[in-house]
């Protein structure tokens, strides 16, 4: 999320969500921290959404619940926003505004301006700021395909207007700044589909991104042309499907869709499947298939199975697991990079997309952003290879500011900001204690020690109960547990009168000696819980 802020106007431009890593357990989402705008409600006039993809409109919900301001998206963008409202009960309360690249919107002192991008998903915008202090310049994700698959082509020559008239700042993305040359077309990767389509001697199962609609209508098309019914797997590509169907952004023949009830009724070679999971998603269509656990369907020896989506980094050893499992049943597996299978091609520019996006707009001033620290940094070395000075690039992180003054940009001061953990249906109440906690549960286990003692003496009056649940086996290790409640007793002994009228001081001294001992016996560190009862 980022937000532009003159006067008493605040606009926020997307408000997507990320999922988490290994190290953060038991989180589900995790979305921008929003306090500034909360501290600031009155100011924000509104949510600007560039595209419908979901790190850039997951967390829309979660803001709207905290702040109820109108939101403005391209037409398909908002048919996906709307989804994600009807599951949290918000459609009714929100008010939606459609845009597109030749509206104008007024806030305050603040006018908006669009220009069309090109990009993975269909109506992606740019957006021009026109303030007083200058024009900044966001231009969502992009690149440069002269030969789009859907025909709509980037506003290039309205980009070369806005630049013509000056752009104070521009904010653009850095996703493919390390990878030389140009973006190739998405029209590359539809005559691909097509020829796997026609060499397949039985069912083709393709995943894909559900919201890559160009995508998805190359493989209705190869479909089409290879005389195949297509099933829908996945709870994301059904409603994406439905979505841009309904609004005219994806073209379907009447009677080519089945239900996956209807796949075994045809021959195999008379069928193709398009489903979600191509990032190896342990719970997707795509990984249950390879498991042989998705109901009424089944991948069999001599299918087709192909990965219409590069790996995002960190998930190439869950896509891996999934392409293995596909080669033990026997199948034929098309994988790999877009170059080398040539079933993806990014939706980011590259090098010389970028360097052509800051020629045409030719700012005084320049924010990289969405990518690696290595990304946004040559990303400014391309921006000064163009022609920015060196010096009038900023590298930001969350809650930076960049404040400009008489057309002079400074990087001057922070506002709060960072994460929000989503947890079931808890919104920020799990912090780092908590998953410090849960590091530590799930590195070594825990220990519950129950303690039985006299309510009067303040003595224990039975043994020490031991329960290890993740440390030991309790069987297999009846010695150490011997041991660790000698120890206990021992502590419980040690603790002086003073202490023994305090549950907290012997639960504290317990909690000390058992966790010593244990881990010079076993150099460990289990969650140590002493239960005191009273009797």
């Amino acid at each position: 999320m980022y937000v532009i802020e003159y006067d008493d106007t605040i606009l926020a431009i997307d408000c997507g969500n990320k999922f988490p890593d290994e190290s953060l357990h038991g989180i589900d989402l995790i979305i921008p921290d929003i306090s500034y705008l909360v501290e600031n409600k009155d100011k924000v006039k509104g949510l600007i959404v560039t595209h419908g993809h979901e790190d850039h409109i997951g967390g829309i919900p979660y803001l709207l619940k905290q702040l109820n301001v109108p939101v403005y998206g391209t037409r398909f963008t908002l048919g996906l926003i709307e989804l994600k409202l009807k599951e949290h009960g918000l459609v009714r309360d929100t008010e939606m505004i459609e845009i597109n690249n030749t509206s104008q919107l007024q806030f305050g002192e603040i006018k908006a301006e669009f220009f069309k991008v090109n990009h993975s998903i269909p109506d992606c915008i740019g957006i021009v700021f026109r303030t007083p202090q200058g024009n900044i310049v966001h231009t969502g994700d992009f690149k440069f395909d002269l030969t789009p698959a859907n025909k709509e082509n980037s506003d290039i020559h309205k980009m070369a207007q806005i630049g013509s008239k000056g752009v104070l700042l521009l904010i653009s993305e850095s996703t493919n700044a390390e990878r030389p040359g140009l973006s190739p077309s998405e029209q590359l990767v539809g005559r691909h589909i097509l020829e796997a389509f026609q060499k397949a001697d039985r069912k083709v199962i393709l995943s894909t991104f559900a919201s890559n609609i160009n995508r998805v209508q190359q493989v209705v098309d190869a479909a089409m042309e290879t005389n195949r019914k297509l099933a829908l797997l996945g709870r994301s590509m059904l409603n994406v499907v439905e979505v841009a169907m309904e609004r005219g952004y994806l073209q379907v023949p009447e009677g080519l869709l089945i239900d996956q009830g209807e796949i075994e009724l045809f021959p195999p070679e008379k069928v193709a499947i398009l489903c979600t999971g191509s990032q190896g998603e342990p719970l997707a269509a795509l990984a249950r298939l390879s498991t042989g656990n998705f109901r009424g369907v089944e991948v069999l020896r001599g299918d087709t199975v192909i990965f219409a989506a590069g790996p995002i980094p960190g998930n190439e050893r869950y896509v891996s697991r999934v392409v293995d499992n596909f080669f033990a049943i026997g199948a034929k597996v098309i994988y790999g990079s877009g170059t080398t299978s040539g079933m993806h091609v990014s939706g980011h520019g590259y090098q010389e997309d970028l360097k052509l996006m800051l020629t045409l707009m030719k700012p005084k001033y320049f924010i990289p952003i969405h990518g690696e620290y290595r990304m946004l940094n040559q990303h400014r070395n391309l921006a000064e290879a163009v022609g920015v000075e060196t010096g009038n690039t900023f590298i930001i992180g969350n809650g930076d500011v960049v404040d400009i003054q008489s057309e002079k940009a400074r990087f001057t001061r922070k506002v709060h900001a960072g994460n929000t953990y989503i947890d079931g249906i808890g919104i920020g109440d799990v912090g780092e204690i908590v998953l410090r906690d849960r590091k530590q549960l799930s590195e070594d286990g825990m220990l519950v020690i129950v303690l039985t003692m006299s309510k009067q003496e303040k003595k224990l009056i039975a043994e020490p109960d031991t329960i290890s649940r993740g440390f030991v086996y309790v069987r297999d290790a009846e010695d150490l547990i011997r041991s660790v409640n000698s120890v206990i007793k021992e502590a419980v002994s040690t603790v002086d009168a003073r202490g023994r009228n305090q549950w907290g001081a012997i639960k504290q001294e317990v909690r000390k000696a058992a966790g010593q001992y244990i881990f010079h016996q076993t150099k460990r560190k289990p969650m140590i819980l002493p239960i005191i009862i009273e009797v």
